[in-house]
């Protein structure tokens, strides 16, 4: 392998720095003198290079250079976002800082190292694990400015041993000062903070939001030598905001270091100042939308008990504007068309937020960030990212808020084509809907359009720069009519005053929203494991049955397109592929032979859970147990990856047997 000619002088000059700090010349020279002395015969003038490297290598002294001159090759640890500038993140061993060659050294860069968490007093208890034992485990998501990272998983423990560093490239977004390294000042003004979500990972690969956290970095521009050390203590979620989860110990630096360091007076003043002007702008939106809400009940006093959402609780228990979690998102390369970023949301997990006791549903409409670092999270979720994408496809889409059956409270997606056409997109199955309004003042006997969406009623819709809400007679869906200009039917919001507070940089306590990442699952891998697994439940559980197991490779493979095709209909709403499935079953089946087939589809990778909910299946059941002459059993597995390591898991369990 060549290396380019500055590369080649570098490496040279580092090889050079290494063996002076060994003082290699001064050994080599002793060695020498000693050699001569012992070795060179009266009648030899010189000794040869041979005779030389002979003496050295017999010394150890090649093995110590060899030794001390280590290439780091570990792999970058982090998840790479869809933007074309990929961060650098890398571990800090014994305070060794391991510089990576694509470190610009004409940009500026904020390094954060995470040095071990104590009084995570929930895992007290907690035993230390044995080597090779699964165990719980914590993982630290970072996000700052469109740049990504996760940490390595550690243990869980009541003193986690987080031993992480990441390279946070700080720089201007403003025309013409992108390719400038950013100086104290600059820095100052760069209001983003440094998102910290906290996962633990139980040893059935469940996830749970355990700490969401806004690190307020700029303090650093004031330490001395540009280096900080912080200590972090970590609040609950949702219900236990206001409970302490743990501590962090932070170490901040920047690189290359700063020429010039502000006053820390400067800098608290402008963190003030900055504190201040937020407050001001959420006071005034809070004194406009009462207002607004009071007009809106004086059109109508049952309006009182219809599902208008203006402000929700984000996973700190923060009363947030709701257009302040929409924000047009583009998925870069990784999602194609708006019904695949339809599929994508469909296949993060749905989870309802925990509650403690009964007293029905816990509100907590979480973070971007939280939401993609946790892969699951509850409707409202599932609809802002769903209507985020929309709007990055160019569509104009919104988040309606009303009831499904039995008025369980739900939320879902609309968009509004430019010929009228109003279609809704559940987030959490994938389906689409078009709506055609009931005319209730029609006669009795006339055909009317028959709705086949599950929502009864709508209180409102909203997006990133519009909130309106429904003040027609009836808040049924059925009837509703989506003519969102017609103020009579709809009560908008000003859109400067929501512009006020949730337009991108508007107040300091808006959550930057990130890139999405690419699945870091090997789809082929993933889809053997799984297989594996399954063919080793199946055999054992006949087995516990008194049957032996065939397997029949053959068939196994036939069944991969069926699963394609299962895919594809999700992702298109097309249906393609099944002649030839069928015409190639078929074949396979000899005469006399009884073939069945039972599709299923998981959100989550895990082969015994997806198996006893197969066994639930009575279909399913006959299959797996089927009983008689020439029995061959067949699976397949096919895993079908998306962005943030999502992934739609279908299988096909199939037999045939003589009839």
């Amino acid at each position: 392998m060549s290396l380019p000619p500055e590369k080649a002088s570098e490496l040279k000059q580092l090889i050079h720095q290494q063996l002076s700090k060994m003082d290699v010349h001064g050994r080599i020279r002793e060695i020498l003198a000693e050699t001569i002395r012992e070795e060179l015969a009266p009648d030899q003038q010189q000794l040869s290079t041979e005779d030389l490297i002979k003496a050295l290598r017999r010394r150890g002294i090649i093995d110590d250079v060899m030794k001390e001159l280590n290439f780091v090759t570990d792999s970058v640890d982090q998840e790479l976002p869809s933007s074309p500038k990929q961060p650098v993140c890398f571990t800090d061993r014994q305070s060794t800082l391991l510089k990576k060659t694509n470190i610009d050294p004409t940009r500026r860069y904020l390094y954060l190292q995470v040095l071990g968490g104590k009084a995570f007093l929930e895992h007290l208890q907690e035993p230390e694990p044995l080597p090779g034992q699964v165990c719980s485990t914590f993982t630290l998501c970072l996000h700052f400015r469109n740049q990504r990272f996760r940490s390595k998983p550690v243990p869980c423990a009541c003193e986690p041993d987080f031993h992480d560093g990441f390279l946070l490239e700080v720089h201007r977004e403003s025309l013409g000062d992108g390719t400038r390294m950013a100086d104290s000042t600059t820095m100052l003004s760069i209001s983003d903070p440094v998102h910290m979500v906290l996962i633990k990972t139980d040893i059935f690969g469940e996830t749970t939001l355990v700490a969401s956290y806004f690190l307020e970095w700029r303090s650093v521009l004031g330490s001395e030598n540009g280096v900080t050390s912080l200590t972090v203590e970590l609040m609950g979620v949702g219900t236990e905001s206001k409970v302490s989860v743990g501590i962090l110990n932070i170490k901040l630096e920047m690189y290359p270091p700063l020429n010039q360091t502000l006053s820390q007076e400067v800098v608290n003043t402008q963190l003030a100042l900055e504190r201040q002007k937020t407050a001001e702008k959420e006071r005034l939106f809070l004194v406009y939308a009462k207002q607004w809400w009071r007009e809106y009940l004086q059109i109508r006093p049952s309006h009182n008990s219809r599902l208008v959402k203006i402000f929700a609780q984000d996973e700190n228990g923060i009363n947030r504007p709701v257009c302040s979690y929409i924000k047009p998102l583009r998925a870069g390369r990784l999602l194609d068309t708006p019904r695949q970023a339809a599929r994508f949301v469909n296949v993060l997990g749905y989870e309802r937020a925990p509650v403690i006791g009964g007293g029905g549903k816990q509100e907590q409409w979480c973070t971007l960030l939280a939401f993609l670092c946790r892969n699951k999270g509850d409707c409202e979720d599932h609809a802002n990212l769903l209507c985020s994408l929309l709007l990055g496809y160019g569509l104009e889409a919104f988040v309606c808020v009303g009831t499904k059956a039995k008025g369980i409270p739900h939320a879902w997606v609309m968009t509004c084509g430019t010929d009228g056409t109003v279609t809704f997109w559940e987030s959490l199955t994938g389906h689409r809907y078009i709506h055609k309004p009931v005319n209730p003042d029609e006669s009795p006997v006339a055909e009317q359009p028959k709705p086949l969406y599950p929502y009864r009623t709508i209180g409102c819709v909203f997006n990133h720069q519009m909130f309106l809400g429904n003040c027609q007679p009836s808040d049924s869906v059925e009837i509703c009519v989506f003519d969102l200009n017609d103020e009579s039917k709809w009560k908008p919001m000003s859109e400067e005053a929501i512009k006020s507070v949730c337009a991108p940089g508007a107040t300091t306590s808006l959550p930057p929203f990130p890139p999405l990442c690419a699945s870091t699952i090997d789809a082929s891998v993933t889809s053997n494991e799984i297989e594996m697994q399954l063919r080793l439940l199946v055999s054992e559980h006949r087995k516990d049955l008194g049957l032996t197991t065939v397997w029949e490779d053959q068939l196994s493979y036939l069944l991969s397109p069926a699963l394609a095709s299962y895919e594809f209909e999700r992702t298109t709403s097309i249906s393609a592929g099944n002649e030839e499935f069928q015409d190639a079953i078929r074949r396979a089946v000899p005469d006399g032979h009884t073939f069945k087939g039972f599709p299923i589809h998981f959100v989550y990778r895990n082969a015994r859970r997806a198996f006893a909910t197969c066994l639930r299946s009575p279909f399913c059941e006959e299959i797996i147990c089927c009983r008689g002459d020439q029995v061959r059993l067949a699976v397949r597995v096919r895993v079908f990856t998306y962005p943030e390591s999502a992934c739609a898991v279908w299988i096909m369990f199939a037999c045939e047997c003589a009839s």
